[in-house]
């Protein structure tokens, strides 16, 4: 099992991620730092020094590009039967990470999505955004999926190829991912998750409603 972590100019609760996920479970940790610089180099070496291995891109390329490098990367390993995807922004949780975990082992060659329900103190941007890629989802793919948005996904690992091979380099990438999914055979796993958004998500360069819209835009 590993957990490709993709960041970009990340913050203290990166290393919180890390520090956590090492005292809770034994798998595998890979940071992608798209092009942070050096002002976050303290930030990549305190996760190295808690066990994440650290690639780093010479410029920002977007998260779809740190993500097919991660896989590039994975692909080579001998024990990375099953790979998760998460943020690097506090928004999932070790245990949700673990549940997605686990069901991956049940649901091989399956996209395994953490979905969010948006309860409690969620930021109104974050909700509509949200909503209307989900909308935007049904009208073009006719299906619905709860969370378009979700960073935090499951695969197998013979899915790397096709991971690889998806159009996009920044937010667009993940849309994709999923409009293609069941094109190549791969059906979608909807895992509820908690919603958390720490400090209103002030930490994150996603802007729900700009980026949202640019998922289709630039598909």
């Amino acid at each position: 099992m590993i957990i490709i972590i993709p960041a970009y100019e990340p913050d203290e609760k990166l290393i919180k991620l890390v520090s956590d996920l090492k005292s809770k479970c034994n798998f595998k940790l890979l940071i992608i730092d798209d092009g942070s610089g050096e002002k976050y180099e303290s930030i990549f070496d305190t996760a190295s020094n808690l066990g994440a291995s650290v690639y780093h891109h010479n410029e920002n390329k977007g998260k779809g590009a740190a993500l097919k490098t991660a896989f590039s990367i994975i692909k080579n390993f001998d024990d990375a039967e099953e790979i998760i995807t998460a943020d690097c922004d506090g928004q999932h949780t070790p245990m949700d990470i673990i549940k997605i975990a686990q069901c991956i082992k049940n649901n091989k060659n399956k996209l395994i999505l953490g979905v969010r329900y948006f309860t409690g103190k969620v930021p109104f941007r974050s909700i509509l955004g949200n909503k209307l890629t989900s909308r935007i989802f049904e009208l073009i793919n006719g299906k619905k999926i709860s969370d378009t948005q979700t960073g935090l996904r499951g695969f197998s690992k013979s899915m790397i190829p096709w991971l690889c091979s998806i159009k996009g380099n920044g937010y667009e990438y993940e849309m994709n991912m999923l409009l293609e999914s069941e094109k190549y055979g791969y059906g979608i796993k909807e895992v509820p998750i908690e919603t958390v958004y720490i400090e209103n998500n002030t930490s994150s360069h996603f802007n729900p409603l700009i980026d949202s819209l640019e998922r289709f835009v630039f598909k």
